[in-house]
């Protein structure tokens, strides 16, 4: 396939369909982080191809997101859903499908940008038969998530080998905030190359709507005290924390708590037991009155419950970023999350909303109380959240951070092969700013066929 003047990269996600629909089991923020970046590295002047692993024998097997941004699902294994503990056994048969689509386009792609620990491993292993930049994003992290599990899952040993090897063998590593690096740096290895890249959202859809417009449109009364969750039924979001900080706050005594929990769930999959659990628990806590499930949402509705809600909560057990927060704060919501991972670095408290520790939910009622109580702070607030993830975590920003990365490892491996000084191909006439970007692509092809 000929993308003139294009050089083209690979963004790997196994288990994370960029083309999935957002809040489907096992879609967060991972596909949305794959999708947001591919599509706005595409506008910056690459060809992006994202792959991922084949879930269903109906979906197409190539989705076009834009003219030089696609999503291809490679057959790996079965055609269904797969846990991710149990996918490392199909990744042998997700690298060889990737080669063989390599082969078969007669793209070769210099750089690739692996997403968690699964794609690292492919990406370890593409490494070694060809003279690739690789470049990895872990999402998560086994070395912190199973310090907070008492049954370490078969493959955490494979799992925690693989995201060493990938620290201390990638080009670099993208670390989406200065916690995420000192987690690596401490609890993985001392070497390596980390670079400090946040994630982003989409600020033309995360955006101030008024929120009496927001609850006019979605029928929530203006006395309403909303508090918000979104994402998956997961034990480690901590949902339940929030439940029974809700249980505990002021406003339920009050009679004007609304909880308002959005995500999808499958029934008789790990997040329909876990949404069944919530339920439960929901009643038993004398909440079921007060607590609506709306079930998983497209991205157009969403920015409405963000901007409806008087407080966000994100009480996970870990994040390394939290999407969640940074939509949430884009709307103009502040937001209360557990002072953990990349929440410490999203969330200023006091500023744009408040920390609490992880599972404490007697914190998690006193911060939420504090931002209800409070109208006036609460504003300020809102505006203070807003202005911040407008100057600090556009995809756009995002993106050329990546593309810069990208070309100066491109022209650093160019630079060892002692390929600097070639002239570009008379064929290709590019702007300036992709001259570098065609360079490598120049002298890629030539190694290649030499």
């Amino acid at each position: 396939m000929s993308h003139l003047g294009r050089q083209p990269i690979a963004l790997i996600s196994d288990h994370g369909d960029p083309a999935a629909e957002i809040g489907s089991e096992a879609a967060g923020g991972q596909n949305v982080y794959v999708r947001q970046v591919g599509e706005a590295l595409a506008k910056l002047g690459w060809q992006v191809d994202m792959f991922t692993r084949k879930t269903n024998p109906d979906d197409p097997a190539i989705v076009q997101h834009s003219p030089h941004c696609r999503t291809i699902r490679l057959v790996a294994g079965p055609q269904s859903f797969i846990g991710r503990d149990e996918m490392f056994d199909y990744m042998p048969q997700f690298v060889e499908a990737f080669l063989k689509f390599q082969s078969k386009e007669g793209t070769n792609y210099p750089l690739i940008h692996t997403n968690y620990w699964l794609s690292a491993w492919a990406g370890l292993q593409l490494k070694q038969v060809s003279n690739i930049q690789l470049i990895h994003t872990y999402h998560s992290l086994g070395a912190v998530k199973y310090r907070s599990v008492t049954n370490q899952p078969a493959i955490a040993p494979t799992r925690l080998a693989v995201e060493k090897q990938i620290l201390e063998q990638a080009n670099c590593v993208v670390s989406t905030s200065p916690q995420e690096r000192e987690d690596l740096r401490n609890l993985v290895s001392q070497q390596g190359c980390i670079e400090i890249i946040p994630c982003g959202t989409d600020l033309d859809n995360f955006r101030l709507v008024p929120k009496a417009e927001a609850r006019r449109q979605l029928k929530f009364s203006e006395t309403d005290q909303i508090v918000l969750y979104v994402g998956r039924f997961d034990p480690r979001k901590g949902i339940e924390t929030l439940v029974r900080a809700c249980a505990e706050s002021q406003a339920k005594t009050q009679g004007n708590l609304r909880l308002v929990i959005v995500g999808g769930s499958e029934p008789g999959t790990f997040d329909g037991r876990e949404r069944e659990r919530i339920e439960q628990l929901v009643k038993s806590v004398g909440l079921a009155n007060q607590t609506v499930f709306v079930g998983r949402l497209g991205h157009d509705s969403l920015p409405l419950y963000y901007a409806a809600a008087d407080v966000c909560v994100v009480p996970s057990h870990y994040e390394p970023f939290g999407l969640v927060a940074i939509e949430a704060m884009a709307c103009g919501t502040p937001v209360v999350a557990s002072n953990v991972g990349g929440l410490k670095f999203t969330v200023i408290p006091e500023e744009t909303g408040l920390l609490a520790p992880p599972q404490d939910s007697t914190a998690f009622a006193v911060a939420i109380d504090r931002i209800l109580e409070d109208e006036l702070w609460a504003r300020k607030l809102r505006k203070q959240a807003a202005t911040r993830v407008r100057q600090n975590f556009s995809w756009g920003g995002v993106a050329v951070q990546l593309s810069n990365l990208y070309r100066r490892l491109l022209a650093q491996s160019i630079m060892d092969e002692r390929f600097w000084h070639l002239p570009l191909p008379n064929s290709v006439q590019l702007p300036a700013s992709q001259a570098e970007v065609a360079q490598v692509a120049a002298a890629k092809s030539l190694t290649l066929a030499s």
